[in-house]
């Protein structure tokens, strides 16, 4: 049985390799499985919460697809969606302060159904704490910046205020939907100079 790779059918999305300039993309709609929080994401245990819900799902998800379906593929990377009652937040590193939603993308032959019955499997077994918060929906970003940020998640700050503050004013770009980032490496085993982590902003043009 052959075995998908995300980071590989759908390398513009998952494995860029542009470093240094923001690339604009098409971002497709996609089915995310996803839980909202707030708060700092190194200290908010509604977070590491979040995180061990969706990744139990997801992981049931696969092995129910390879076992029913036939379809084995990896588990796509956690993603997280960062917004704020004032984005200025972000740049100011008011970690306290974010809102977020992560999410992890489900393949297209995942329903309704199935996450259901994923989630009562979930709850049968242990039951996370944030599992009744988990929801599955669709999400469509469209034209996008993307850009491969190396290193700790407080370097991304000149990265981003470079972007907010020149590059978009500078193409005539507007703010077209939440700051996006992916994250490509193992936060807990990684050095934080070597994480690889995507950042996303959905843009449109004036």
């Amino acid at each position: 049985m052959e075995k998908i790779d995300f980071k590989k059918t759908l390398a513009s999305l998952y494995n860029p390799k542009n470093t240094s300039t923001w690339e604009l993309i098409d971002v497709p709609e996609m089915n995310y499985l996803m839980v909202d929080g707030e708060g700092n994401p190194n200290t908010a245990k509604s977070f590491a919460d979040a995180v061990e819900a969706l990744y139990a799902v997801s992981y049931t998800l696969k092995f129910m697809s390879k076992r029913v379906l036939g379809k084995d593929y990896g588990v796509a990377p956690l993603e997280g969606l960062w917004y704020a009652d004032d984005m200025k937040i972000f740049e100011a590193g008011d970690k306290d302060s974010y809102k977020w939603t992560l999410i992890i993308m489900q393949p297209e032959w995942i329903t309704e159904a199935m996450i259901t019955d994923a989630i009562e499997q979930v709850k049968a077994k242990k039951n996370p704490i944030a599992l009744s918060k988990l929801y599955f929906k669709p999400y469509h970003e469209g034209s996008s910046l993307q850009l491969l940020h190396i290193g700790s998640f407080d370097a991304e700050a000149p990265k981003l205020q470079e972007l907010h503050c020149t590059y978009m004013l500078a193409h005539g770009y507007e703010f077209g939907g939440h700051h996006h980032e992916i994250y490509l490496s193992d936060m807990r085993r990684v050095a934080p100079d070597k994480l690889k982590t995507i950042l996303r902003q959905p843009i449109r043009v004036h």
